[in-house]
């Protein structure tokens, strides 16, 4: 699809973004057909771009969400940051900051200060618990990591085994907020279709993590207690969770309801009687004696593959999947024949990357290269009526 016919085409989004939530969200609209203008510092940029040199020598985090946008370096601090920021705004539609609480405010860019003057401009301010001054809450100004969210949120304490809690493996709380902040801009362009006026935006990465915990917080309603930590297994619906097969890999495999539980017996484990066993008469029977149902299942795999265990899975109509590892992903057999991988430009060289989900081919979405840092500095400042002269001189002053 021509980058004029995307849905956000001439949609302009400034960032003032680091790490991951804000990046995550702003990339979404960049491959809606955004232009998304990502301002880094100079000399060092998005300090996600050091958090290591996994992709041909560049930051794994930075690759995964900074694709399809342009980089200008900027000193926020320098005299004449504000000049070029308004210039900036003046023709943008959006703007989403994840700066530390309360920098944006203090360098003049809340949603109060540039209301006035850019009455179409969106705000969206992405932070760890929320950036109300109305309602600030006792947590406004603490520091925000994902692992601390996913910690604050509860996550932590129900994931995990029985002698350990776990974080998740990827960046949850992060990509929750992004997801949030992404969602709520779109529905603020629609409004201000209507209205013809800007809004502000206010996601705290802590609600948008504890909206997700909505099954195990119901869970425990009224002081019940919490779901256990179960490993990898379900932790209240048995069998469903990963099993050892002969083989020395495991399958993970999930019973719903009675008439799985009946053929998984008869068919997987070919034991039907032990369909009609008291112990495990019920799912809340079969959670409670899980230990001596595991060493059942586990006594009937050990002579079978993986392969085999997943084909009498298969037979029986019972949900099962392969635990794959990262490098299983990358050449996932159902990802290939969907035709799901494409190529993106970097500094480095082009490497794969995975189309956005719901886009049916590359050029349906506006996959864009991976910015080196500054790339794009001097074109946008002399678009914004720079003359040549002063970018040289910002740029000997390390303004830019």
């Amino acid at each position: 699809m021509a980058a004029a016919r995307l849905p956000l085409a001439g949609v302009t989004v400034v960032a003032l973004e680091h790490a991951i939530a804000a990046p995550f969200c702003t990339r979404q609209l960049a491959e809606l057909g955004a232009r998304v203008i990502k301002v880094e510092r100079p000399g060092v940029g998005d300090f996600a771009r050091g958090y290591d040199e996994r992709v041909q020598g560049l930051a794994s985090h930075f690759v995964w969400t900074n694709r399809s946008k342009e980089s200008v370096t900027l000193d926020l601090k320098h005299p004449e940051a504000a000049q070029v920021l308004g210039k900036l705004l003046a023709q943008a539609d959006v703007l989403v900051q994840n700066l530390a609480p309360g920098a944006a405010a203090r360098l003049g860019l809340s949603f109060e200060a540039l209301h006035a003057q850019h009455p179409r401009l969106i705000v969206c301010d992405i932070s760890g618990y929320g950036d109300d001054m109305e309602r600030p809450g006792p947590y406004r100004d603490k520091k925000a990591y994902d692992l601390l969210i996913q910690s604050e949120s509860g996550f932590v304490s129900i994931t995990g085994s029985p002698d350990e809690p776990a974080k998740a493996g990827c960046s949850i709380a992060d990509i929750a907020a992004g997801m949030y902040a992404y969602s709520n801009v779109l529905a603020a362009l629609i409004e201000r279709g209507i209205t013809g006026v800007g809004k502000r935006i206010d996601v705290s990465m802590l609600e948008c993590m504890v909206e997700w915990m909505g099954y195990p917080l119901y869970y425990a309603f009224d002081g019940a207690p919490p779901p256990p930590r179960a490993g990898a297994a379900h932790a209240t619906i048995y069998p469903y969770g990963p099993f050892p097969t002969g083989d020395g890999k495991s399958v993970m495999l999930g019973l719903q309801n009675e008439r799985e539980w009946q053929a998984f017996c008869a068919k997987v484990l070919q034991q039907p009687a032990l369909a009609d066993d008291e112990r495990f008469a019920s799912n809340g029977k079969r959670s409670a004696a899980r230990d001596a149902l595991r060493a059942l299942i586990v006594e009937a795999f050990a002579t079978l593959t993986a392969e085999q265990v997943v084909q009498r899975l298969e037979d029986a109509q019972i949900a099962n999947a392969n635990v794959n590892t990262m490098s299983d992903v990358w050449v996932h057999p159902q990802l290939q024949a969907r035709q799901r991988w494409t190529e993106v430009a970097t500094p480095a060289g082009p490497v794969p990357t995975l189309l956005p989900p719901g886009v049916r081919d590359a050029q349906d979405a506006g996959i864009g290269p991976v910015p080196a840092l500054g790339a794009h500095t001097e074109a946008v400042l002399a678009e914004l009526g720079f003359a040549a002269d002063d970018i040289q001189r910002l740029r000997a002053e390390r303004a830019v």
